[in-house]
């Protein structure tokens, strides 16, 4: 049974220019995370399916902290995607896609950002219904040249380019016309999360807010 969102992926996509990609080991660190990205104007929050405390962690920040726009990513089959969506998952983010889980996401209706690494993933994406996509694992795929391609033959896409992103090649891949977002784990560093260093993680999500971005 599918649900009714607010927004739609390019919104959520638009809302930050950086889309941190966040994995949660302990379900303790999950809300004053949210809140220290919050904080600093970073709104859109992707929690992996990485470890087993990240379904909670969803929950615990869409409960805590209500002007954060909270997504499940690491989503690779429709079990993963059911439990994103029980969880409150406000969209959805994936590694790669397969027919069967673009299937999946067209039935529930949670705004998604499939995965893509070549020209024929975006060409199956976009038959499928799918204008945004993410382009992972960036950096390998080809980076800030491959996007100049892709938007050469793929006009229609919007890209959030994620892996190897870092904040010297972030505002590089932003200025392009296709590029929406990006994603990136550097504004959740394993460390900081650990330590508990809210105060750090604020300030990068601060600077990372005010990259300039072309929708």
């Amino acid at each position: 049974m599918s649900r009714q969102y607010n927004l739609d992926i390019l919104q959520i996509m638009q809302a930050s220019p950086v889309m941190p990609v966040i994995v949660i080991d302990q379900l303790a660190h999950a809300v004053p995370l949210a809140q220290a990205l919050v904080a600093g104007g970073i709104r859109v929050l992707e929690v992996t399916l990485r470890t087993p405390a990240a379904l909670d962690a969803v929950r615990a920040m869409r409960k805590a902290v209500p002007d954060a726009i909270v997504g499940v990513g690491t989503v690779k089959n429709a079990d993963d995607l059911a439990q994103a969506i029980a969880a409150g998952a406000q969209f959805g983010v994936s590694p790669g896609a397969t027919p069967a889980l673009l299937a999946a996401v067209r039935d529930s209706r949670l705004p998604f950002l499939p995965g893509t690494m070549t020209p024929s993933n975006v060409l199956a994406a976009r038959e499928a219904g799918f204008h945004a996509v993410k382009l992972f694992p960036a950096q390998q795929a080809g980076g800030v040249g491959m996007l100049k391609a892709l938007g050469s033959v793929f006009a229609d896409v919007k890209f959030c380019p994620t892996g190897g992103v870092t904040p010297t090649s972030a505002p590089e891949y932003l200025a392009l016309p296709n590029v929406a977002c990006v994603g990136g784990s550097w504004l959740a560093p394993a460390t900081a999360v650990a330590a508990g260093d809210w105060h750090a993680i604020t300030e990068l999500a601060r600077a990372a807010a005010a990259l300039s971005k072309r929708g």
